[in-house]
């Protein structure tokens, strides 16, 4: 078998190479993509296994491995820097580690998600940001009316609050940037609305995230997510896992029998994070259980904290829910049992 150790970058890649028939290790550097495809086809029909740190910018080269049915393998990047001993860094010192971690059955392999998976992210992704434009635009035509006295907040957005808006005497350059910031925010709502249509289309293929959604707060968008970010649910040791997972657990800096905490790491998918966060304050108005926790926290602490919590217990109660293939109500039953 091949082995390869591949330290990728944007525009090459640096690869060691392991043959069993041969002795030593061999070091080449190919560019992208030209030198690096030519490589791997020539390899085609052969058991080769590659390794890299897990990074951006390689769909391209994962889709031509597994075309040639060569295995890929991604390591978690901060456990194969933490393995590294030596102090000098190199692009070939780099690819040989890799390739050593391999050849010693110690790299650090992660789970990685479908090039499908991953494309049908980039749909939530796009929402997220189109969703982010909107609001500042609104904000801009909010500040805009506030300058004329008008304050409407939400009323704004109704009919009769646009037509308002539409009205106000402006000065010239004022009143072309309220007709440009109108037409952003139309083209904005109709490609949100177009969005929506094909989130709720992936979720009605996926029967899991159906089920999460019959949890209260919880929607399409943060259904989708959860089931696409978290993958097999097995993969997971106890809801507990989850939680840190997702980066939703206090920092910790305990020695020598002292004790301390921190804000919470950060660690994990941000978007989720943030989707998580959202929907635990709509689950807190809707499930009594939620909303005594959020409550009980808030009073003792800080809102903000309170927030978290219901956060994380929120993920905890919607990848049981994944295990176990459960909805809200059979999720219930189990917890009150």
């Amino acid at each position: 078998m091949l082995i390869i150790g591949c330290d990728f970058h944007p525009g090459f890649q640096q690869v060691a190479i392991f043959d069993n028939r041969k002795a030593g290790i061999e070091q080449k550097r190919l560019g992208h993509r030209q030198e690096a495809e030519e490589f791997y086809r020539s390899l085609k029909g052969q058991a080769v296994r590659v390794g890299m740190e897990a990074c951006g910018h390689y769909p391209w080269f994962e889709r031509l491995l597994e075309s040639l049915g060569i295995e890929l393998w991604m390591g978690d990047a901060a456990r194969v820097r933490a393995a590294a001993v030596r102090k000098q860094k190199t692009d070939r010192a780099d690819a040989e580690h890799l390739l050593r971690l391999l050849m010693e059955d110690r790299f650090p392999r992660i789970w990685v998600p479908s090039l499908e998976v991953r494309d049908v992210r980039q749909l939530l992704v796009e929402r997220h940001k189109q969703v982010q434009a909107r609001t500042r635009t609104k904000n801009q035509l909010q500040a805009l009316a506030l300058g004329q006295g008008v304050q409407k907040k939400r009323k704004l957005w109704s009919e009769a609050g646009r037509g308002e808006l539409e009205k106000l005497e402006l000065l010239p350059y004022a009143r072309q940037r309220r007709q440009h910031l109108l037409q952003t925010l139309d083209q904005l709502e109709a490609e949100i609305t177009e969005l929506n249509r094909q989130v709720g289309e992936e979720v009605r293929r996926r029967p899991e995230a159906v089920k999460l959604m019959t949890h209260p707060g919880v929607g399409p968008v943060t259904a989708l997510a959860m089931v696409l970010t978290l993958g097999p649910a097995e993969r997971f040791e106890n809801a507990r896992k989850v939680g840190s997972y997702f980066g939703l657990i206090p920092s910790e800096h305990s020695s020598g029998g002292r004790q301390q905490m921190g804000p919470i790491s950060k660690q994990g998918n941000p978007f989720l994070r943030f989707l998580l966060v959202e929907a635990g304050q709509s689950a807190a108005r809707y499930d009594q259980e939620l909303r005594r926790f959020y409550e009980r926290l808030a009073r003792r602490r800080h809102r903000a904290l309170a927030k978290v919590a219901v956060a994380r217990k929120l993920a905890m109660r919607l990848y049981l829910m994944l295990r176990e293939d459960w909805n809200y109500a059979q999720l219930r039953k189990a917890v009150c049992r």
